[in-house]
């Protein structure tokens, strides 16, 4: 099969959370089960552009509204990441360094999806199916059936992933001319709420939707930011498919951004090197057990818990564990950790931003990794943490509870907490600083889990290619 995956994100091009990893690994996944797997992405300026060859493939034009642009296509030559890697480049929209949060977002990913339909459109051949990724490219389903210069592939298949249904693109009725000549009598087909939503829009047109865990396609019927009655009405084709890792990129035995590898026979010590090279770092103490956060300061993320719940922590369990989060997003959020890294100077940290290698330190260093979130559709962090030897310590959420079953439970692996509150993220922090003192039983977790819980991406690729498979 020949599989067109259409993505505001793609590691390590560009990436800005889990999309970005999805998008980077499951192409290649397919391609190694025999199948044609390319990217269609925008051309950001970041390094990657800039450290690798290209050849340009396509130049065409198109319109946005009453402005007419010029986009070019171009191919990255090596093929290094394992799939065929396309970048659409539209002067003044897509040539900037930063993915998102732009005043001009809604032109942006406008334009980029009319591109990607004009070139697709001057293909000599069809692909097979065309895979779109959250909002950003989730008109494309509609203007493949319904824009009168696109409407000849409206028999290729499309497959729509909700990677994150907390946003949706929404666009006020006046911006219905952006579209190329289309058929307006199905306007009610990109319309929710009185305005334009191209999520909903997504979920309307394409042939299957998918969601990132069977969890959240669940929770998506009463917790969708108001697109829950679409999701119960559209349920006959959704399903759940469970993301997976790069267990490629996120392997301790090879990971050349950690400070020492390692197995499930050296797992105690080569764990031991990276908390003592992540401690020296930031000034914590590496005898007592590191509880880090890796991820987006949002409140989807309930990272603003975190000043609170440190604190109470730090307190309760009277300084009997260490904090390290790695992060940005709300500037309140933001603040407070850094406000709180002063007054608890040697028993928490931060590094405000994003750092790839930092995380992979992390990963290999931390004793636990937090997860409170309050949405999480997926969660691909617990599966690195799992990967490496580290405790994820969750909520009850999404994919975190598909993927993480408590201590308590029969053969659980985990620690998990129903509310997203500080209460229970301190109980939890008291059970991790329990298990930690049990050296024997950590280290047995560790060697138990560590390299046999499967959560690459091999059999979650099967199982698109038998959902593409059914489309025909």
């Amino acid at each position: 099969m020949e599989i067109i995956h259409v993505s505001a994100e793609c590691y390590p091009v560009a990436k800005a959370g889990g999309l970005g990893d999805v998008v980077g690994a499951l192409p290649k996944y397919q391609t190694k089960l025999g199948h044609i797997a390319k990217v269609i992405m925008p051309m950001y300026r970041t390094k990657f552009l800039y450290n690798n060859e290209w050849e340009l493939v396509h130049e065409g034009g198109q319109a946005l509204g009453s402005q007419h642009f010029h986009y070019s296509v171009i191919k990255e030559k090596s093929n290094k990441l394992g799939f065929d890697l396309y970048l659409v480049d539209i002067n003044g929209l897509l040539d900037r360094e930063k993915i998102y949060g732009y005043d001009d977002d809604t032109e942006r990913f406008m334009s980029f999806q009319i591109a990607v339909c004009d070139w697709l459109s001057k293909w000599s051949h069809r692909p097979d199916v065309i895979h779109c990724h959250d909002h950003h490219t989730g008109m494309i389903p509609f203007m493949l059936k319904y824009c009168y210069g696109f409407n000849h592939l409206a028999n290729i298949p499309t497959v729509f992933t909700v990677h994150n249904a907390q946003y949706q693109g929404w666009m006020g009725w006046d911006k219905s001319h952006y579209l190329p000549p289309w058929d307006t009598w199905k306007g009610g087909l990109i319309e929710w709420g009185s305005s334009i939503n191209p999520l909903a829009a997504a979920v309307k047109n394409s042939w299957k939707v998918t969601t990132v865990s069977n969890s959240y396609l669940d929770e998506l019927k009463y917790m969708s930011n108001g697109l829950e009655k679409l999701f119960e009405y559209e349920k006959g084709k959704s399903s759940g498919i469970l993301n997976g890792i790069d267990n490629e990129v996120w392997d301790p035995q090879n990971d050349n951004l950690i400070a020492k590898n390692y197995d499930i026979e050296e797992v105690g010590k080569g764990k031991r090197k990276n908390k003592k090279e992540l401690c020296g770092q930031f000034g914590l103490d590496i005898d007592k057990p590191l509880i880090v956060f890796i991820g987006r300061l949002v409140g989807e993320k309930a990272a603003d818990l975190l000043p609170e719940s440190i604190s109470s922590s730090i307190y309760q369990h009277h300084g009997n564990a260490n904090f390290l989060i790695l992060g940005s997003g709300e500037p309140e959020v933001e603040g407070s950790l850094e406000h709180l890294k002063d007054q608890f100077k040697g028993y928490m940290n931060t590094y405000i931003g994003y750092s790839e290698p930092l995380s992979h330190l992390m990963y290999a260093g931390a004793d636990f990794l937090l997860m409170p979130s309050r949405v999480e559709p997926c969660g691909l962090n617990q599966m690195y943490a799992l990967r490496y030897g580290t405790v994820p310590m969750v909520r009850s959420t999404g994919g975190l509870k598909d993927t993480v079953t408590d201590f308590g439970d029969y053969q659980g692996f985990g620690i998990r907490f129903n509310n997203a509150d500080v209460w229970d993220i301190t109980y939890s922090v008291g059970r991790a600083i329990d298990l930690y003192n049990n050296k024997k039983e950590l280290y047995g977790w560790m060697r138990n889990y560590m390299m046999t819980l499967d959560h690459s991406w091999d059999s979650s690729a099967n199982q698109y290619i038998s959902l593409y498979q059914s489309l025909k």
